[in-house]
C-alpha cells in the first residue's frame, strides 16, 4: 500500500500514524510512485490548488493501479465529501475524524466491494483523537497535542475542515513525549491546527505554559520546539519560560498574514500592524538570537498597491528569518470568497515575487549576523557529497562535513558562510566528545 499527503506538519504527522495502523495489521508501505493494492490520499483544503492536487493524485494512483483500492481522507474530504464521491475511482471517504478505524473501512470496502463514506459532522460533543506517534524521522518527532480553530478568520475554511478546539491532556502529552524519547528522539516539535488555543477545552481548564513547564525535566529529552502561535499567544508568560528554560527552543513562528491594518481588519484578524511590531521588540528584548518566521497572504480582497507597500515595510521592520508567502485562493463558505475587488491572478503573482525577495534578503541578513559564531545543532540527516545537515535551536539550516557518527547529536557548530536557505560552518573545536551507549 502507499500514501500520498498534502499540506500542513499536522496532516503529515496524521499520514505517519495511519500508516502505522496499517503497519501492524501486516500490510507493507511502498512509495506512492510505486504499484499497490491500497492508496491512501490525505488532503488539504487551504487553497483550490490543494483541491486539485488531490484529484489529480487520485487519478494518478488509479492509472498506476486500476484494481486498486482508494481511500481519500483529511480536510477535503471533510469540507467536500459530495465533490470527492464524484470521483468514480475513490472507494474509501474520511474526513477528519475516526482516522483511527481507517484500516477497517478499507477492509470493509475491500470485502464489501462497495463505497464506505464515514465522513462525521464535526461539533462540540467530539474529543481530541488519539492517534499513533509519529515515528517518521530518526531525530525529530512532531507531537500533536491540539486540533481545531474557531477564530474564523474571513479567509479561511480550517475551522469547518477540523471543527472545533479540541485537546490532548497534559498527563497523555507527557506520556507521549517519554515514548518518543525512549524511542530516541532528542526535539520534539508540539503541534495543531490552532496551537495556542491549546487546553481552553479542557476541564479544568490549561494552557499551552502547562505543557511546557511539565516537559522541562524529561530525561533525555533535548528540545522542545513550538510549530506556530497567533500573536495575542506569544504572552509574556511564554517569553519568560523560553528565556528561561534549557530546552524549548528561541525560535516562534507567529503568523502576520498582512502588514496593513485595513486588509487585517478585512481578514478578521485580532491585531494591527503596529501591535504586531511591538510583540515583535518585545521578543527580542527577551530572546536576541530568536529566529522569528511569519505567514503572508499575498492578493487578499481588495489589497491595493499602497496595502502591499504596508506589508513589505513592516516585513523589513520585523526583520523575520524567513518568511513563507501565500498567494490568496477564494474558499467557496468563507465569507472573503464573496468579497467585492478581488486581485488579478497576474498581480498576486507580481506581488508575491516581490515578497519572496524580501524574504531571502532578510534570512541573508540572519543568517550573516551568526559567521565566525557557534550554533548549536541537532544532526538530522546527511546530503549529497558527505554533507551532515541539522537546524540550530533559533531554527537555522546549518550544513558542514563530519561522520555519520554525528546523527542525532546535539553539538556546536561555527558558521564559516551563509546564504538565504542555509549556512556552512564545521564541527567547533569545543564540542565533547560524543557519548554513545
Amino acid at each position: 500500500m502507499a500514501f500520498a499527503t498534502l499540506g500542513c506538519k499536522v496532516n503529515q504527522s496524521e499520514t505517519e500514524a495511519m500508516k502505522d495502523l496499517f503497519q501492524e495489521r501486516g500490510y507493507q508501505v511502498v512509495d506512492f510512485g510505486d504499484s499497490a493494492d491500497v492508496y491512501v490520499i490525505n488532503t488539504c483544503t487551504v487553497t483550490h490548488l490543494a483541491d486539485r492536487k488531490s484529484r489529480q493524485l487520485v487519478r494518478r494512483a488509479s492509472r498506476r493501479s486500476p484494481a486498486a483500492l482508494i481511500a481519500v481522507v483529511g480536510c477535503w474530504a471533510q469540507t467536500a465529501p459530495a465533490a470527492v464521491e464524484e470521483l468514480p475511482e475513490v472507494d474509501v471517504i474520511v474526513g477528519t475524524r475516526d482516522r483511527g478505524r481507517i484500516v477497517d473501512y478499507v477492509e470493509e470496502a475491500a470485502s464489501g466491494k462497495q463505497r464506505v463514506n464515514r465522513v462525521q459532522k464535526l461539533d462540540a460533543a467530539i474529543n481530541f483523537e488519539e492517534l499513533p506517534l509519529d515515528y517518521s524521522t530518526r531525530t525529530r518527532a512532531y507531537l500533536k497535542i491540539q486540533d481545531g480553530c474557531d477564530q474564523f478568520c474571513t479567509y479561511c475554511i480550517i475551522p469547518y475542515a477540523r471543527g472545533p478546539v479540541r485537546s490532548r491532556v497534559p498527563e497523555r502529552v507527557r506520556a507521549a513525549a517519554e515514548s518518543l524519547v525512549t524511542s530516541g528522539y532528542k526535539e520534539i516539535v508540539l503541534t495543531g491546527i490552532h496551537l495556542g488555543l491549546y487546553g481552553r477545552d479542557l476541564e479544568p481548564g490549561t494552557r499551552l505554559l502547562t505543557v511546557l513547564r511539565l516537559l522541562e525535566d524529561l530525561p533525555g529529552l533535548e528540545r522542545v520546539r513550538l510549530s506556530s502561535l497567533d500573536p495575542a499567544e506569544v504572552t509574556p508568560e511564554i517569553l519568560d519560560h523560553l528565556a528561561s528554560s534549557e530546552r524549548t527552543c528561541h525560535h516562534l513562528h507567529i503568523p502576520l498574514q498582512s502588514g496593513s491594518d485595513a486588509v487585517l481588519k478585512r481578514m478578521g484578524r485580532p491585531y494591527t500592524a503596529g501591535e504586531y511590531l511591538d510583540l515583535v521588540r518585545a521578543v527580542r528584548d527577551r530572546l536576541p538570537r530568536a529566529g522569528i518566521t511569519t505567514d503572508i497572504i499575498v492578493g487578499f480582497p481588495g489589497e491595493t498597491e499602497a496595502e502591499f507597500q504596508e506589508t513589505l515595510t513592516v516585513v523589513r521592520e520585523a526583520g523575520f528569518s524567513r518568511l513563507h508567502v501565500f498567494t490568496y485562493s477564494p474558499r467557496q463558505g468563507t465569507p472573503a470568497a464573496e468579497y467585492p475587488n478581488q486581485v488579478k491572478p497576474q498581480v498576486k503573482e507580481e506581488r508575491s515575487h516581490r515578497l519572496i525577495s524580501l524574504g531571502k534578503e532578510l534570512a541573508m541578513v540572519f543568517h550573516a549576523s551568526y559567521l565566525e559564531q557557534e550554533l548549536m545543532v541537532l544532526v538530522e540527516e546527511e546530503r549529497e557529497g558527505g554533507k551532515l545537515a541539522g537546524y540550530s535551536d533559533n531554527y537555522i539550516r546549518v550544513r558542514f562535513n563530519g561522520p555519520d557518527e554525528l546523527m542525532n547529536h546535539v553539538l556546536p557548530v561555527r558558521v564559516l558562510a551563509a546564504t538565504s536557505d542555509y549556512v556552512e560552518g564545521e564541527v567547533a573545536k569545543t564540542s565533547p566528545p560524543l557519548i554513545t551507549a
